[in-house]
């Protein structure tokens, strides 16, 4: 029996991948088909990446453009979370649909379905099956088809840290590899990055928070080739979905944009900012559309930004270019260290949305090399076993090489299928 099981190791970046940090993942790395050039789309956020995980897509093609967006809900412009649980729900009133394309589970409600237990924040979780075609157990609300809430103790109910992931995974060895058998399974653990997002990076907790990551992703490697040994065909798949750097300088772009004249005041719908922690997205009113060069060049000249994107410049990044988004903001980067010894330092933009955003404290959403370079192995499913490869690869051909495996269609997608040799 052919399936996949898709395990995240949420925000843990390709470098940490080390055998005094995570054993578990080097042995698996040694029996399995490394990706050492493994990106993450951009922003490199958790929702963000977890629709393209799901679709095989950008964002500029699934359409979930950001950890934070703005809506139009008939009264113009404004700034929502997409990790609240009703964003699904406003997204859909507001544009029609949720995602743009189907998901994977969309695609195998009829051949085996697909059952996700994500600890992660309840936005990253419903988006992987925004549309109730499968299974998606989360703290905030578990559904199964049709979107059936599943309650009592069928619910997942486990706590938002590394403890929590550890419940979540063995009860999903048991009743989900063990019992169920779908076609596709998820797990999606919170760490390391819930925890590096309170501490710096290389510091005690953030290394706990990792070890606890490695011994999980071991316990499912170890259910999946007890099942295979057993005469299945199970591909693993063990990844993270970005990497973080370190918080440096914060800018506030709404009081920059206030300051010279181009927004009226903080919430105004004329010019609206959604900061994705280390980038940051400019939406437009149909009626200051006129001004994108104006905006865009204003932008470059603010210290602690990198890189500004508009037009077919979105495009190439992976946005569209013909929606309310009008331009995209990278923050400046640099090698620097934290007192642990971990390089990577960016620039980040004022979060109305996020608690945790401070400096010297971990972060992720922009193009840096860093927060890009998650890590993803494949174990068994025809890849061969202590191979690598340096072909850039990215989240979105996780989905189609899924489907290879299961021997589905895997049209309409902006991945392809990873090299097996």
């Amino acid at each position: 029996m052919k399936r996949a099981v898709l395990v995240i190791c949420d925000g843990l970046r390709a470098d940490m991948i080390r055998p005094e940090w995570t054993p578990k993942l080097c042995r698996l790395g040694a029996t399995g088909r490394r990706f050492i050039n493994h990106r993450s789309v951009f922003p490199s956020t958790t929702r963000t990446t977890s629709a393209s995980i799901a679709t095989g897509c950008h964002p500029g093609q699934h359409g979930l453009e950001g950890n934070a967006v703005a809506l139009d809900e008939g009264n113009g412009l404004v700034p929502l979370s997409v990790g609240a649980p009703d964003f699904r729900d406003r997204l859909k009133a507001a544009t029609g649909q949720t995602l743009r394309v189907p998901t994977m589970a969309e695609r195998l409600k009829d051949a085996g379905g697909s059952i996700v237990y994500s600890n992660v924040s309840p936005g990253a979780a419903y988006f992987q099956d925004p549309d109730n075609h499968g299974y998606v157990y989360h703290r905030a609300g578990s559904f199964g088809p049709n979107g059936r809430p599943i309650v009592g103790d069928d619910h997942l109910n486990v706590t938002h840290d590394a403890e929590g992931d550890t419940a979540m995974t063995e009860r999903f060895c048991q009743e989900v590899l063990v019992d169920r058998k779908p076609a596709f399974a998820v797990l999606w653990q919170c760490e390391p990055d819930h925890s590096q997002h309170s501490h710096e990076l290389g510091s005690p907790a953030h290394l706990a928070a990792i070890a606890a990551a490695d011994v999980n992703a071991g316990t499912v490697a170890t259910t999946v080739d007890k099942l295979n040994a057993a005469g299945e065909d199970i591909l693993l798949l063990i990844g993270s979905d970005h990497g973080h750097e370190t918080v440096g300088d914060i800018i506030d772009l709404d009081a920059e944009l206030i300051a010279a004249g181009f927004k009226a005041n903080t919430d105004s719908s004329d010019v609206v900012v959604t900061s994705q922690g280390f980038s940051a997205f400019i939406y437009l009113a149909d009626n200051q559309r006129h001004k994108i060069k104006e905006i865009a060049l204003f932008l470059s000249s603010l210290d602690g930004v990198g890189g500004v994107y508009a037009g077919a410049d979105l495009d190439r990044i992976g946005q569209r270019s013909d929606g309310a988004l009008a331009i995209a903001v990278d923050a400046a980067k640099s090698d620097r260290e934290t007192a642990y010894g971990i390089p990577g330092l960016s620039a980040a933009f004022a979060n109305r949305f996020s608690m945790t955003l401070e400096t010297g404290k971990g972060e992720h959403g922009g193009l840096g090399k860093y927060e890009q370079n998650p890590f993803l192995i494949a174990v068994g499913g025809g890849f061969v076993a202590g191979s690598q490869t340096e072909q850039q690869t990215s989240a979105v051909d996780i989905a189609p090489t899924v489907l290879r495996h299961l021997e589905r269609p895997g049209d309409g997608m902006d991945g392809a299928a990873l090299s097996q040799q």
